[in-house]
């Protein structure tokens, strides 16, 4: 299970920095009840949501291209209904990757950000990745909510400003108490924020407080990374970043070096967080970058 989420944060870190490179053909999409209506698939890339019944099929981000065939062949495991709609949760490739394919059965929404990204390209760490095709693109956008009401299911998006992205949304599935937090929660894991494209710690910190205060105890909880979690997970996530960014901002008020914090090691409380691509020595660095702007 370990190297299951280890190759799928790989891949994220990849696809958004423009060199992925990897055998689809050896990736397993896997299948897993969340509750009422709601699954999550796993493969390789953000989890994905799926909201089955007898209108059609609903499903939260698509992952790569390569994985659709794959993708397809879960949802008949499920269900025999069709594609009626594709949320994107932010636009990284790794989330976003399949639209071309998925928008040829569905209507492709995501908030104004999300297409506005992934219409004119975006760079990350020095790597340009281009404009998507115009198939590719979310056909319906939204600022702040919108609803879709399909399969007796009330589904949400509601926008999480600043948070990993500039264009994140949380998808709510409200008669099965399941909520899809996109990349605004990694579980168990360091996160990827991608500062250059209008994310930051803080608004990821701010994403996840907002939410949790809107959650009953016995909630279901996809991330975009890692396993299936409920509302302590998230918890433990946004506790992790304000003890990490709070260790980080008292070492640069002190003046010191992300060199230095790495030799002393001031992340070395929150170790267990590092069994993904993200290292404590390469958060220090992420953290540095994003608190001293």
């Amino acid at each position: 299970m370990r190297r299951t989420f280890l190759f799928a944060l790989l891949l994220a870190v990849a696809a958004t920095t423009g060199f992925a490179q990897t055998d689809f053909s050896t990736v397993e999409v896997k299948v897993e009840k969340v509750a009422g209506s709601v699954y999550m698939l796993t493969g390789a890339g953000g989890n994905i949501g799926v909201s089955v019944g007898a209108d059609g099929i609903v499903i939260v981000d698509d992952q790569f291209a390569p994985l659709a065939p794959k993708i397809k062949e879960a949802l008949k495991s499920i269900t025999d209904k069709p594609i009626r709609f594709i949320l994107n949760t932010h636009y990284h490739g790794d989330h976003t990757g399949g639209n071309a394919i998925f928008g040829r059965e569905g209507t492709i929404i995501a908030q104004d950000n999300v297409r506005k990204r992934l219409a004119s390209g975006t760079t990350a760490h020095g790597n340009a990745t281009p404009p998507a095709p115009k198939e590719a693109l979310p056909v319906i956008t939204f600022g702040e909510t919108l609803t879709v009401h399909l399969n007796g299911e009330n589904i949400r998006a509601v926008y999480l400003p600043g948070g990993h992205t500039d264009g994140d949304s949380a998808i709510f599935f409200t008669q099965s108490n399941v909520v899809h937090m996109g990349d605004d929660f990694f579980n168990g894991i360091f996160p990827f924020i991608d500062i250059e494209n209008g994310g930051s710690v803080k608004g990821v910190i701010a994403n996840g407080e907002k939410v949790l205060l809107t959650l009953p105890d016995n909630v279901k909880i996809i991330p975009g990374h890692g396993p299936l979690g409920d509302k302590a997970a998230l918890r433990a996530f946004v506790t992790m970043l304000k003890g990490t960014s709070a260790a980080v901002s008292k070492a640069l008020a002190a003046k010191k070096t992300a060199a230095q914090m790495k030799e002393e090691k001031i992340l070395a409380p929150w170790d267990s967080w590092s069994k993904g691509f993200m290292s404590q020595d390469a958060f220090i660095d992420a953290l540095v970058k994003d608190l001293s702007r």
